[in-house]
């Protein structure tokens, strides 16, 4: 058994200043556990002394970690790269100067390191994919979380997938899958092992344990892109909120040594633990968040009431995420909204006017961008925000035409929109960003579909636009009157 090594040197350019020296009895090489241990534990040297019928040693064999440079962290992957095997030889024969090899080695471990700009603080991460899928959708899957840790600003340095016929329990990819994923976190010099599924509290905690790097999932990944995001009041309340519900069933301790003490006769047991007193301060953070949500919904409500009292219509920009909502809301009113190629670019919802044809007044929301797998605990902190949408008269569900999972994207969009009571509100399917298609691509896209498509950097192209949501907001308003209005209105549209 190992004794506990959490003290012993160790470092990010370094090895543990420890050796370990064992006996095989079967003349075996050095096992496949032998090498975890020498890279998880990040050991100077494993070796093995094979012992003789005689009880007398044979053979030594030996290995070390093999530092790796930037030009070769994608060449190799296999794990007989991460390490060097030094020649079986009899104990007598041994003639290597060990700490001059550590001590080139660890110069190696520096220079690799050395390159990173003392000036660049991103986190540098593994993206990890297990999926039960066939290998086009694990692509799509870990393509998408590529985004977000670009969004988040993470350095993605490898990007690695696991098709299992069932999901393992307790470690998710298994316990062979994660020593090797952990060792190839090391061999590359990565901070954060970043899961694109969610990991249960048990299974964040047995990975945890095997390793002392930063474990986050999809979930956490969008939090703190939100959390960066975050501008208004209103938008940091959902995402401390969201950040807490997620964390409060992830908070662990151990045992009595974080008790707090009580004094006095019958009080000398262990007392409230530093962990029941961080879950408490967590449910009372929480319960006055949501009291704040609470106030923020009524809010809005009255706000609504007063737009329905003037007869204002509401039109919301919905859509997949970096599908270019607030581009098209800058187009069209003119206004200077952030506006990147990245995902959830936007976070605080948006409102301006529009004028369209025969004077009529609207307000157009640009909202938040949806993704597939959407966390619940976000969709709850967010509930007031995305109420906003309730009161829309018209729906333009934004869709990234040029992306390869257009098709999905939609679908994921109007599931969101569905598991939010928000189906039955009439919606305009609008294709963006036709200029990075081909005609053939444009006109196949056109028929399939009864949409509009759309440049929101091209204004000319965005006429059709505004005349169909024109339209459809007059059948829209005239259906929430009364069945004969809505009659006239689709007589006077198809006369003109």
């Amino acid at each position: 058994m190992w004794p506990d090594l959490k003290r012993s040197r160790v470092g990010a350019g370094r090895f543990r200043g420890l050796r370990c020296l064992h006996t095989h009895l079967a003349g075996e090489s050095l096992t496949q556990d032998d090498l975890a241990d020498l890279a998880l534990l990040r050991l100077d040297l494993m070796a093995a002394i094979d012992v003789r019928s005689d009880g007398l040693p044979g053979l030594v064999r030996a290995a070390h970690l093999l530092p790796v440079d930037a030009a070769s962290r994608d060449a190799d992957k296999e794990q007989n790269g991460m390490w060097v095997f030094l020649e079986p030889c009899a104990p007598s024969q041994l003639d290597t100067d060990f700490l001059d090899l550590i001590e080139s080695l660890e110069e190696e471990l520096a220079r690799a390191r050395h390159i990173r700009s003392q000036t660049d603080n991103r986190d540098r991460a593994i993206l990890v994919s297990v999926t039960t899928d066939s290998a086009s959708v694990a692509e799509e899957s870990i393509e998408e979380l590529s985004e977000l840790a670009r969004s988040a600003g993470v350095v993605v340095l490898d990007r690695i997938i696991q098709r299992r016929p069932k999901l393992d329990p307790r470690s998710l990819v298994g316990r062979g899958k994660l020593d090797e994923i952990i060792i190839r976190s090391l061999q590359l010099g990565v901070d954060v092992i970043v899961f694109d599924q969610n990991l249960s509290p048990a299974q964040a905690r047995a990975i945890n344990e095997a390793t002392d790097l930063k474990i986050i999932d999809r979930t956490q990944l969008i939090l703190d892109i939100f959390a960066q995001r975050a501008q208004s009041r209103e938008g940091k309340i959902q995402v401390e909120l969201a950040q807490l519900k997620y964390m409060l069933p992830r908070l662990t301790g151990s045992g009595t040594e974080m008790s707090r003490l009580m004094g006095g006769i019958g009080g000398r047991g262990p007392g409230e633990t530093k962990l029941e007193v961080d879950r408490r301060r967590v449910r009372d953070r929480i319960h006055h968040l949501e009291r704040q949500i609470e106030q923020i919904r009524t809010s809005r409500r009255v706000q609504r009431t007063r737009r329905e009292r003037r007869d204002v219509p509401v039109i919301s920009i919905v859509g997949y995420t970096n599908a270019g909502k607030s581009t098209l809301l800058n187009a069209l009113t003119a206004s200077s909204v952030t506006a990147e190629d990245r995902m959830f670019a936007t976070l605080d919802p948006t409102s301006r006017r529009l004028r369209l044809p025969r004077d009529r007044e609207v307000i157009i929301n640009d909202t938040v961008g949806f993704i597939r797998d959407l966390p619940p605990d976000l969709i709850t902190a967010f509930r007031a925000t995305l109420e906003e949408m309730e009161g829309s008269d018209l729906l333009l569900h934004l869709a990234d035409a040029s992306s390869p999972q257009l098709e999905g994207h939609i679908a994921s969009v109007e599931k969101i929109l569905e598991d939010l009571g928000l189906a039955s509100i009439p919606r305009l399917l609008v294709f963006n960003k036709i200029d990075l298609l081909s005609e053939d691509e444009l006109s196949g896209l056109r028929s399939a579909n009864d949409a509009v498509a759309v440049s929101a950097l091209d204004r000319s192209t965005l006429v059709r636009l505004v005349e169909r949501t024109g339209d459809m907001l007059t059948l829209a308003m005239a259906e929430k009157n009364t069945p004969v209005g809505r009659e006239r209105a689709e007589q006077t549209i198809d006369a003109r």
